[in-house]
């Protein structure tokens, strides 16, 4: 199955109906839907696998039981993995309680069921019928969830867009805030002081974002922990266990089974 075709030839604008539901899975290989905009909020569900969604000036990461949320026509891309099964839902903009910017949802197991359910059906459902009241539960259900932190942002700061980048591309880079000044010519402070300006972080929560983020990605296609803490340059497997923890609250395998 090719998930940009599938996704593309399903024009959400041409519904009337205030939420659409659509499932995709089956997908062979890795694929990407170009930036794109809807005018109907979007929800991005993944069942398995994982969905990494590119919106605005941030990588967003989205593990099993969580989605992202994006606003209406907020411009964003979305790549799936080989092999996941994702929910996509289409929110109408003016549904009271929605969140008004990018962020990821926490997703109760009876709100998973009611996404599914609602893919099952014709889209073009009775605004009056038993699906419409489907979706009415579905809505509040969904304006009650609690939100996550699974995202990695990409300053507009020139310096600070390249540091990013270079993260991105190698995640494991454990260069330290003084070596990252010294080749962007200044000083530590200066470059720590620019980063909790631009991101409000520091520059060592930033990068454990993005190691957050990566590692999601990695332990929900089934790579070891191990693997996972050397690929993002851990002294050792229990240094990244400990980071992951305090983190998110558990250990990686604990918290990939909880989900």
């Amino acid at each position: 199955m090719n998930f940009k075709t599938s996704f593309m030839e399903f024009d959400t604008d041409l519904y009337p109906q205030k939420v659409l539901a659509l499932r995709i899975a089956g997908i062979e290989k890795e694929d990407e839907v170009p930036f794109h905009q809807h005018h109907k909020g979007q929800l991005v569900m993944p069942l398995t696998g994982f969905a990494k969604c590119h919106i605005n000036d941030a990588v967003w990461m989205v593990p099993a039981n969580c989605a992202v949320w994006i606003p209406s026509q907020v411009p964003h891309s979305n790549r799936i993995s080989p092999d996941a099964d994702v929910c996509m839902l289409f929110v109408e903009q003016d549904i009271i309680g929605m969140p008004n910017k990018a962020c990821t949802l926490s997703i109760s197991p009876l709100l998973r069921e009611l996404i599914i359910r609602l893919a099952q059906e014709d889209q073009d459902y009775d605004k009056e019928g038993s699906i419409a009241r489907l979706v009415d539960v579905l809505v509040d259900e969904l304006t009650s969830m609690s939100t996550e932190h699974f995202d990695f942002p990409i300053p507009a700061e020139h310096r600070l867009n390249q540091i990013a980048k270079r993260l991105l591309a190698n995640p494991g880079d454990r260069n330290t805030v003084g070596e990252w000044a010294t080749q962007f010519a200044m000083s530590e402070r200066t470059l720590a002081r620019l980063v909790k300006q631009e991101i409000g972080l520091t520059f060592g929560r930033w990068r454990g974002q993005l190691h957050i983020v990566v590692a999601l990605q990695k332990l929900s296609m089934g790579e070891s922990v191990q693997r996972v803490a050397e690929d993002l340059g851990y002294e050792s497997v229990s240094a990244f266990i400990l980071f992951f923890k305090k983190t998110l609250g558990r250990p990686p395998k604990q918290y990939m089974k909880d989900r």
